[in-house]
C-alpha cells in the first residue's frame, strides 16, 4: 500500500530539491576560489549552511585571507544558533537525535517546521526538509565542483532564483496580520539599502537585527500599555 505524503513532507521535498540544486553553484564557486574538490565537498558535508559557505568562498575568491573568510562565515552562522533554540523548544529532541537535528537545523528545515500547525507535521517538515536539502545539496556540490568552470555563470541557470522562490513560498503564509507585514517590509527595505555597501550575506544579518530591534520596541510598548491599563 502506497503511503501518501503529508503537506509538510511535500513542502520539505520541494524545498529540498529547489535549494539543494543551488549546490551546483557552490561547488563551481568553491573550486574557482582555489579549493580542491575534496575541500569544497567537505564544507558542504561538515559546515552545511549555504549562506556561510558562500560567504567563505566569496571572501577567498575576492583575495581575502582565511581568518577573514572564517569570520564572515561565522557571523552568518550565528542565525543557526537562534534556529536551534527554536527547534529545541518546539520539537524537544533527545540523545543522539539532538546532535543530528543540530546539524540539519538550517533556514529551510526551520522554516518548513515552523510553517506547520500540528506538532507531528512540524516534526515531519523538519526532517523531510533537512534531509532532502542535505542529500541534494551535497550531491550537487560534488557535481558542481567536478564540472568547475564548464558550468559557466551559475546564475545563468536560474538556480539562485529557485532558492529565492523557495524562501518566498515559505515566508508568505506566515505574513498574517499587520505587524508581520510591516516588519517584513522594513527588513526588506533595510536589505535593499545595505546591499550596495556591505559584503554579500551581511544584509541578511542586518535584516535579522532590524527585526529583533522592532520586536523589542513593540514588546516594550505592549508592556507599557499593559501597565497603563492595569
Amino acid at each position: 500500500m502506497t503511503r501518501t505524503l503529508t503537506p509538510a513532507q511535500r513542502m520539505g521535498l520541494s524545498i529540498g530539491v529547489a535549494t539543494g540544486l543551488y549546490g551546483l553553484s557552490f561547488g563551481a564557486l568553491g573550486v574557482a576560489a582555489g579549493l580542491t574538490v575534496a575541500q569544497t565537498c567537505a564544507l558542504s558535508l561538515l559546515m552545511f549552511t549555504g549562506g556561510s559557505q558562500f560567504a567563505l568562498v566569496g571572501v577567498l575568491s575576492g583575495g581575502g585571507t582565511w581568518p577573514a573568510a572564517v569570520t564572515a562565515a561565522s557571523l552568518l552562522g550565528v542565525r543557526n544558533a537562534v534556529y536551534g533554540v527554536q527547534i529545541n523548544e518546539l520539537l524537544r529532541p533527545r540523545g543522539l537525535t539532538r546532535i543530528l537535528m543540530a546539524h540539519l537545523t538550517i533556514d529551510e528545515s526551520t522554516a518548513t517546521s515552523l510553517g506547520q500547525e500540528a506538532t507531528d507535521e512540524q516534526r515531519r517538515g523538519f526532517w523531510t526538509a533537512g534531509l532532502a536539502v542535505f542529500a541534494f545539496w551535497n550531491l550537487a556540490t560534488f557535481v558542481g565542483a567536478l564540472a568547475g568552470a564548464s558550468l559557466g555563470d551559475p546564475k545563468a541557470w536560474g538556480l539562485d532564483g529557485a532558492a529565492v522562490a523557495a524562501f518566498l513560498g515559505l515566508l508568505w503564509p506566515r505574513l498574517k496580520g499587520r505587524r508581520p507585514v510591516e516588519v517584513a517590509a522594513v527588513c526588506a527595505a533595510a536589505t535593499l539599502i545595505a546591499t550596495p555597501f556591505v559584503p554579500p550575506g551581511i544584509p541578511i544579518v542586518l535584516a535579522a537585527a532590524v527585526a529583533v530591534f522592532i520586536s523589542w520596541l513593540r514588546h516594550r510598548q505592549d508592556l507599557r500599555a499593559g501597565g497603563e491599563h492595569a
